[in-house]
């Protein structure tokens, strides 16, 4: 069955840094444009960073601009969400997730995919 799994969430100082990772199970990643979003309690879902499946293009939100960079190696099957500079509003639980084939990164993160998986949380506090 065909599955995303995210992982390295955990707890950060400010102005900490975190790596998150995203694997599929049971297909081939690189065919697909892949996105980062986040939730936090009481918020809807945003999309924070999204990248086209050739790597031509990248999207990030203005929150996380400059602090976040969204890379993928499909020789492993994954995506990554390098997160530097973190700020307690960046809390959350992050989840990845695919758009159809010839998605543009910014069209994927503005829309909100019909699939999600399990997440993985992040919390910033001293």
């Amino acid at each position: 069955q065909a599955s995303l799994v995210e992982s390295g969430g955990g707890l950060v100082q400010p102005g900490g840094s975190l790596r998150l990772s995203c694997t599929a199970r049971g297909f081939t990643l690189k065919n697909y444009p892949v996105g980062w979003w986040r939730q936090a309690p009481g918020t809807d879902r945003e999309g924070v960073a999204c990248i086209s499946s050739r790597e031509e293009e990248e999207y990030y939100s203005e929150s996380v601009k400059g602090r976040f960079r969204i890379s993928r190696d499909d020789a492993k099957n994954a995506v990554y969400l390098e997160m530097n500079g973190l700020m307690p509003e960046d809390a959350a639980v992050y989840y990845c997730s695919t758009a159809p084939l010839g998605s543009s990164a910014q069209s994927m993160c503005l829309a909100t995919p019909l699939t999600w998986y399990q997440g993985t949380r992040v919390s910033v506090s001293l």
